[in-house]
């Protein structure tokens, strides 16, 4: 069977591929000497060709007038032709008849041709023709003399053309030689750099030594590359100092619940295992341990759910789009109030559109509805207000409870932070860290301040964005309560 066409340059492109750098530069080198090389010999000969061939037909018309004047004055069948000597020109007389004299001992030429004839009958002042059909190849050149025409030829000699070939392929592979050393030197000395960078990043590999930063050497893309991977490498010990605190911020608050939750359930266990339990515990008590373990669990539950959402790192697993504000905020209130029954939100939003994530934003707008009803009293509803203000969507959540000491309010939005007025409350303090990166991942700004109603106000700015076509839609009614 035949061979597909395309599978033999497939192969070739794969080798190709698996050659390393450095041989692939000398090939490269060896190769441009050699198209180079071999451009310049064609060039050359070509040159040389054309200089020896134009020589050698000057010469013959400057020996065929000296012959046709000597013919002339002597007469086509009384003039002198030497002896030919063994070698150089060769002469021949074409007589009115159409024969021809020749020298003694002169090799035969070929015969003459039609337009040679043409020229000895007047038709025609000179002919240059070649005529290498035979093994000797000859360069003649007939000229009119008197009734007749002479002719003087020359073998065509291509030994200079043959020397001078030998001569550019022994220089060229010279070259091609020379062209593959001096490509490997400079792959060599153009790669060390690399060859050091690639040490460093396997040794970095291999120890996992983060903090060894590599050497800035060389200029140009050797200076970039090496200033990117060490920016690469800061970036990476960023991060695994990030994961780093968040295990060990996780591991402490996991800690506190966790215990309660083995102490409450040891003590359920051995009380049971001692057949003591109703005894010991009555109704009353039994009722609160166990709520006191749901609540425990939710507790838990929710920490390992904003870990999770936390140790993300980023909201990039969701697609970006042109979104109103306004619905996103209406949609985290209404979760809001599906989840603590109990709590009042007031909004007074106005359409307002946003390029971000819907279910990060809903996310950080129901966190920070979840926060402020935590301080709100029970007839105090919390205010969510949307507008826009300048080229930003700004989203205020304020609450009327007792506010945020001036010492907490640098560290609100850090991981794991709590007040310590905020440790009786449940909670895991990272809604707002959540928020947070959810803000600057969209580009906007989160703040704390006190609200007129003396409680917290946390405010988000966001870049406002053009709506993706005029939309008619109704206006949202101010102070609308979600109950």
């Amino acid at each position: 069977m035949s061979r597909p066409a395309g599978r033999e340059p497939r192969r070739l492109t794969r080798w190709w591929r698996r050659r390393s750098l450095r041989t692939r530069l000398t090939v490269i080198a060896a190769t441009a000497i050699a198209v180079s090389v071999f451009a310049a010999f064609q060039v050359a000969s070509e040159l040389l060709d054309w200089e020896l061939q134009d020589t050698a037909e000057n010469q013959l018309r400057a020996d065929s007038r000296v012959l046709a004047t000597n013919a002339e004055r002597a007469g086509l069948a009384q003039v002198q032709l030497p002896p030919y000597p063994g070698s150089g020109r060769l002469v021949r007389v074409i007589l009115p008849d159409g024969s021809i004299r020749t020298p003694a001992g002169q090799p035969a030429l070929p015969p003459v041709s039609e337009h040679a004839e043409r020229v000895a009958q007047g038709a025609s002042a000179d002919l240059m023709e070649s005529n290498d059909s035979d093994e000797d190849g000859y360069l003649i050149y007939t000229l009119q003399a008197g009734d007749g025409a002479v002719q003087v030829a020359r073998a065509v000699d291509d030994s200079p053309i043959n020397r001078f070939g030998l001569g550019m392929l022994v220089i060229g592979l010279f070259c091609v030689v020379g062209g593959a050393l001096v490509g490997q030197t400079v792959a060599r000395t153009g790669l060390a750099p690399i060859d050091r960078l690639t040490a460093a990043a396997v040794r970095i590999a291999h120890t996992r030594d983060l903090d060894a930063d590599i050497p800035d050497e060389g200029g140009g893309e050797i200076r970039r590359l090496i200033q990117s991977i060490n920016d690469m490498l800061a970036a990476l010990r960023d991060s695994r100092r990030a994961q780093r605190l968040l295990a060990e911020d996780a591991a402490h608050e996991l800690k506190t619940p966790l215990t309660s939750l083995r102490l409450n359930a040891e003590l359920l266990i051995r009380l049971d295992r001692r057949g003591t339990l109703d005894s010991a515990l009555p109704a009353e008590s039994r009722t609160r341990l166990l709520n006191d373990l749901g609540a425990q669990v939710a507790e838990l539950s929710t920490l390992a759910a904003e870990l999770t959402d936390l140790a993300r790192g980023d909201v990039s697993d969701e697609s970006t789009e042109v979104l109103d504000l306004a619905d996103v905020v209406v949609a985290a209130a209404t979760r809001a109030r599906s989840r603590v029954p109990d709590i009042e939100v007031a909004l007074d939003v106005t359409y307002v559109w946003v390029s971000g994530r819907p279910a990060a934003l809903e996310r950080a707008v129901l966190n920070l509805i979840d926060n402020a009803g935590k301080w709100s009293p029970a007839d105090q509803p919390v205010q969510v207000r949307l507008r826009a203000e300048g080229a930003s969507a700004v989203l205020e959540v304020d609450d009327a409870g007792p506010g945020i000491d001036a010492a907490d309010v640098p560290r609100v939005f850090d991981r794991f932070y709590r007040a310590d007025s905020a440790r009786a409350l449940p909670g895991s303090g990272l809604g707002l860290s959540i928020v947070q990166r959810v803000v600057d991942a969209h580009g906007g700004r989160a703040t704390v301040a006190r609200s007129a109603r003396g409680g917290a106000l946390l405010r988000v700015d966001l870049p406002a964005a053009a709506p993706p076509a005029p939309i008619a839609r109704l206006t949202v009614g101010e102070d609308t309560a979600v109950r």
